[in-house]
């Protein structure tokens, strides 16, 4: 009999397993970073194609990326695809914007917001002559919390509160307590230019006039790495994302939806699915919603931190109403981000977020991206999508009622500025209401940026990207730190590599292997 030394091959090491609840952004970027780091990865996803609210709806010979549109900093990508030896530019081609949006204000006016300082000058110069110092002024402070809260903040763990305390001193420094319309003020007059430099924190879930000022910085992040968009649709970069974990020996599994976190001996070991089946892993990581995760997924036996009732009672960020259309004539003169704001600014965000009121008057973001890649629509069409900032569930409208009164006003609106004959011209359509964010998407109340970013919600009060219930539980997504938009979603995954063990010791201490090649997290 042959034994080892005499020729037998060795028995493979055994490889740590890791599952990955949705496959959103910042699931999909988990899921390359933990095979990077020695895991076999399986993404559980209940749509029926990959994304999450990246999914890409086909209709009529259009397509309609379902959420994010505003690409800024690619090189949080490039990394990604650096870790597989590849480059990005080998699977996606990323065109940068210009101009970055164009704000159509209620009386006609417009303001082209770009990344070219002469041209930037120039508009505010045009818009408001006496801000143009001050608008600089602004943008150095935007680059000094830029430099502080997502350079040095943005990928950390904050899991103890000392983390937190350490940063006050940079934060006061940085007059993080005012709002994102507080510093506006502070260095602008105009109010025109004040809402220019305050509308991007609504593209986090954020109220300008609550938002920590922390999120200015992305006013910096624009100018400094632009603004681009995916020919193919985002969707292209889903695509992209999940052929790297398939090149990774990992897999992603659509209508899959995971119903119980399981646990044992205080740690997280697999999921359950709605299907019965027990997917086991060493260890879990959701990107679903994070109250959804705590309220839903993980049985309130093993939760002390986030209960039903903190979880009810923390704040959470404005809902939307989404209209995807393709029309049968083209807009050139529409730009690819168009922001059109209605008769109130404060008002109607006081509306959402405060008294929770669907107001008749609403602010708009059209997303034309026809005007990047023709191909998303059928040779002379256009596709766009159009979302209005709306309260969440708590508002109590029925949206089954509402949803096409509000998209006819919604047409009417865009018929009499931007589209003109819009009403005739529509000939596909589509729409995503607050509820569908909470029965589709699995978003707590509708909530379609997770918890609002305001500063007693942010960093180290966020729910942890290391679960504090149980161990081997990790978070990422818009909902843990540092929150919402592609950066965040993708920074957020970036933490996993400082708080998760590398795969190789996971597997050396806990990993028993099983017949289906999934394996058993046991303590050590």
């Amino acid at each position: 009999m042959l034994t080892p030394s005499q020729g037998l091959p060795a028995a493979a090491p055994p490889q740590a397993q890791a599952v990955v609840i949705g496959s959103g952004f910042g699931g999909l970027a988990a899921a390359v970073r933990l095979g990077a780091r020695g895991y076999r990865v399986t993404v559980l996803e209940q749509l029926d194609a990959p994304g999450g609210r990246g999914y890409v709806h086909r209709q009529d010979g259009f397509t309609f990326d379902a959420g994010p549109t505003v690409i800024t900093a690619p090189f949080l990508f490039e990394e990604l695809w650096g870790l597989c030896g590849r480059r990005l530019a080998d699977d996606v081609d990323l065109r940068p914007v210009a101009p970055f949006y164009r704000v159509r204000f209620d009386d006609g006016s417009t303001f082209d917001y770009s990344g070219d300082p002469q041209a930037m000058r120039a508009e505010v110069a045009r818009l408001a002559p006496d801000d143009v110092a001050g608008y600089e002024r602004f943008l150095q402070a935007s680059e000094a919390i830029y430099k502080v809260g997502f350079e040095q903040l943005g990928h950390v763990s904050f899991e103890r509160w000392t983390d937190m305390a350490r940063v006050l001193p940079d934060l006061l420094k940085l007059e993080g307590y005012r709002t994102v319309w507080s510093l506006a003020c502070k260095h602008v007059k105009n109010e025109k230019l004040r809402v220019v430099l305050t509308f991007q924190s609504l593209l986090v879930g954020g109220n300008p006039f609550s938002t920590t000022s922390v999120y200015c910085l992305i006013a910096f992040l624009e100018r400094r790495f632009g603004v681009h968009f995916a020919m193919g649709g985002t969707g292209a970069l889903v695509r992209g994302l999940v052929g790297l974990i398939e090149g990774q020996g990992g897999r992603v599994r659509c209508s899959a939806p995971v119903q119980e976190i399981l646990v044992e001996g205080g740690a997280a070991c697999g999921v359950r699915l709605a299907s019965g089946e027990q997917v086991m892993a060493d260890v879990v990581v959701s990107n679903a919603d994070s109250a959804w995760t705590y309220k839903h997924l993980l049985p309130a036996r093993h939760r002390r931190h986030w209960t039903d009732k903190r979880i009810a009672k923390a704040r959470y960020s404005m809902s939307l109403f989404v209209w995807y259309f393709g029309t049968r004539r083209q807009y050139p003169d529409v730009a690819h981000h168009t922001i059109s704001l209605g008769p109130r600014y404060r008002g109607l965000l006081d509306d959402i977020f405060t008294r929770k009121h669907l107001a008749d008057d609403f602010s708009l973001y059209l997303h034309r991206p026809t005007a990047t890649d023709p191909s998303l629509a059928p040779p002379g069409c256009d596709t766009f999508y159009v979302l209005s900032p709306v309260p969440h569930l708590d508002a109590g409208v029925d949206w089954r009622e509402q949803a096409e009164p509000y998209r006819a006003a919604i047409a009417k609106r865009l018929s009499e500025t931007l589209l003109p004959g819009l009403e005739d011209e529509v000939i596909s359509s589509l729409m995503l209401t607050p509820q569908g964010f909470q029965d589709r998407l699995s978003s707590y109340k509708g909530a379609a940026f997770a918890l609002e970013p305001v500063l007693t919600q942010s960093a180290w009060f966020r729910p942890h990207n290391r679960s504090e219930e149980v161990d081997r539980l990790y978070l990422v997504g818009a909902g843990t730190h540092p929150g919402a938009g592609l950066p965040g979603v993708l920074s957020s995954a970036r933490v996993l590599d400082a708080v998760v063990p590398h795969g190789r010791e996971l597997a050396r201490h806990f990993v028993s292997p099983n017949p289906e090649g999934l394996a058993h997290a046991r303590t050590a």
